[in-house]
């Protein structure tokens, strides 16, 4: 084995968002969601993070961490349209203020899932007025952090977004409908434009991204001919339509939609990288949706050798080819997440270590890593899937809330302090 030192100034930390960990968020969509009793189990108090952050923030601190990515939430800070709650603005700047004190640099999300009920029972994403509400709202965020961060991330997972939220019906609206879904896209990547221009009339030095999902899709057959073409159809507009729309202002998916955005050309300062593993699609007949499901892992046992305790695939090489190929934009490359529930601790640190592995031959082979959030510093609500899922470093027992740190989140703590990891021979 051989040691790899990362880049000086390296970020080093972990991520999370406020409606999976802060407990209460009652003026959310998904909070009305889950009282109506479209998912299996409620986000209640969540993690009590709202209250405990300094107490979280100190944990992150013991383990060698020097960043954290977090999001604001949009339903504390408008619940009502037109009315801000100048408290709520106020916890978010003591949060800042408690990370910068503990030497921790924000990375700061200003939509991850979840938005104000009000916004929804109005169409949500696909209303027409949802960037200039979304601009307002990222202006009062702007106006109370913005001299404290540098660091943003305006919308978390555009296209994971549409899919479960307009194609899946997973999360409110509940849509199942393919034009809406596209809709809600425009509108994201306008609103993102907007936030883009915003964010740096506040601060000039900003650095402001997305946090893209970006998979390796592979076909389940790939001797099937309409498997095939419907991965590359895939990739096509969940990779590279969306990338190209924030630096090109381009949307080219031919025979689905060809838009331009001349106001979101070059908005991106960074790229910030959701990494999980790769996924197996074969082609469906629909009519509202897209033509693509997933298939069972199972049948694929020379290609797919691990999977997590969610059945995902565990593929560090695809990681690698992601840093790799979106390399040619050309922008520095911050990994925003990536992280595994499994029941087996060990198994959690061998992930880690392994994508931290593809990280490190990523940068020797050109590509401009700046850091690493893992997902995530605490066990939290897994939207839909609730609380059963455990990607925390941190283990929190939700009837006390006690948090202790697990055998992964020290091993990752090494390598957080020392900026190095020692590489295995392939």
């Amino acid at each position: 084995m051989n040691a790899f030192a990362f880049p000086k100034g390296f970020l080093w930390g972990a991520a999370t968002s406020a409606h999976q960990v802060e407990g209460n968020n009652v003026h959310s969509d998904w909070w009305a969601w889950e009282q109506a009793g479209r998912v299996k189990e409620a986000s209640g108090l969540a993690c009590d993070h709202h209250r405990r952050f300094a107490e979280d923030f100190d944990l992150a601190v013991s383990l060698g961490h020097n960043a954290h990515r977090l999001s604001v939430e949009w339903a504390r800070i408008e619940p009502e349209e037109g009315r801000w709650d100048e408290a709520a603005l106020a916890h978010y700047v003591e949060v800042i203020r408690a990370l910068r004190q503990r030497h921790l640099e924000p990375i700061v999300s200003l939509h991850h899932f979840s938005s104000p009920q009000w916004l929804t029972a109005q169409g949500g994403w696909t209303h027409p007025k949802v960037v200039e509400a979304f601009a307002r709202y990222c202006h009062r965020v702007a106006e109370a952090l913005g001299d404290q961060v540098r660091y943003w991330v305006t919308i978390n997972e555009p296209m994971v977004f549409l899919r479960l939220h307009y194609l899946e019906g997973l999360g409110p609206p509940g849509m199942k409908d393919m034009g809406q879904g596209l809709k809600a896209i425009q509108h994201m990547i306008r609103a993102h434009a907007a936030a883009f221009r915003l964010l740096h009339e506040r601060r000039a030095d900003a650095q402001v991204s997305i946090a893209a999902h970006l998979p390796v899709f592979a076909a389940c057959k790939p001797w099937r001919p309409m498997d095939l073409w419907v991965t590359r159809l895939t990739d096509r507009i969940f990779n590279v339509a969306l990338l190209s729309a924030l630096t090109e202002g381009r949307w080219s998916v031919p025979g689905v939609a060809n838009w331009t955005f001349p106001e979101a050309r070059r908005s991106l300062d960074y790229l910030g990288v959701n990494f999980y593993g790769r996924q197996f699609l074969h082609w469906v007949r629909t009519v509202h949706g897209w033509p693509a499901a997933n298939c069972d892992l199972g049948h694929h046992p020379l290609r797919v050798r691990e999977r997590t305790s969610f059945g995902w695939d565990v593929h560090p090489p695809s990681f690698y080819r992601t840093l790799t190929r979106w390399s040619r934009l050309r922008l520095p490359i911050l990994i925003t997440e990536n992280g595994a529930w499994m029941t087996d601790d060990a198994r959690r640190w061998a992930f880690i270590h392994g994508h931290l592995q593809a990280v490190a031959r990523a940068i020797r082979s050109g590509a401009r890593v700046i850091g690493y959030c893992y997902w995530s510093l605490l066990d939290n609500f897994e939207w839909a899937d609730g609380y059963t899922p455990r990607f925390g470093i941190v283990e929190v027992d939700y009837a006390t809330q006690r948090r202790t740190v697990r055998d992964s989140g020290k091993r990752y703590a090494e390598v957080c302090r020392s900026n190095r990891l020692h590489l295995e021979e392939r």
